[in-house]
């Protein structure tokens, strides 16, 4: 398999978790859709990738979330494919180096659906390095054909600074 995350990048994301009690807080925003989209295509498991604090995972109690995190040390085992797989604001934070092998284990990963939320503005967090905290800042015309490589798109929606796309298996 391909490098998803590098040992450096992993630690320095470890860091701002550890620091910033706001980083990686942001799956909850999302639930009532991902709800939806779990019931349409009757999924029994969700993967939450790249679930930071797991708060999608809080949101859904009452469905089985598999949290997955390479950089939150309690979330960083490799998960199974799931039904959905939910991906809300990571790709941006992805190396630019290992983009297409995380998306290759995205589209890997995912039996039935995916809901992605990418964003397309820079970061408010900033990295101990120095770098900017989303490290792809691209709009939303460069990643489609990425993800339509993957999935076939049911969704999309752009708000502005960042979008949300509904895909299915292909």
């Amino acid at each position: 398999m391909s490098t998803l995350i590098s040992e450096e990048y992993r630690q320095l994301n470890g860091q701002l978790h550890q620091t910033n009690d706001a980083y990686g807080r942001s799956g909850h925003k999302w639930a009532a859709d991902i709800r939806e989209l779990a019931n349409i295509c009757a999924a029994r498991t969700i993967l939450d990738y790249a679930c930071g604090k797991a708060t999608l995972a809080s949101a859904l109690a009452d469905k089985t979330v598999i949290c997955y995190d390479p950089c939150m040390p309690q979330f960083s085992d490799l998960p199974d494919p799931a039904d959905l797989v939910v991906g809300s604001d990571f790709l941006e934070h992805v190396e630019p180096d290992c983009l297409e092998a995380v998306l290759d284990d995205l589209q890997r990963l995912t039996l039935k659906a995916v809901f992605l939320v990418v964003a397309t503005r820079p970061a408010k967090k900033i990295l101990a390095d120095g770098r900017n905290a989303h490290l792809i800042q691209e709009p939303y015309s460069w990643w489609l054909p990425k993800i339509m490589h993957r999935w076939t798109i049911q969704s999309f929606a752009n708000y502005g600074g960042e979008f949300v796309v509904m895909g299915s298996k292909q």
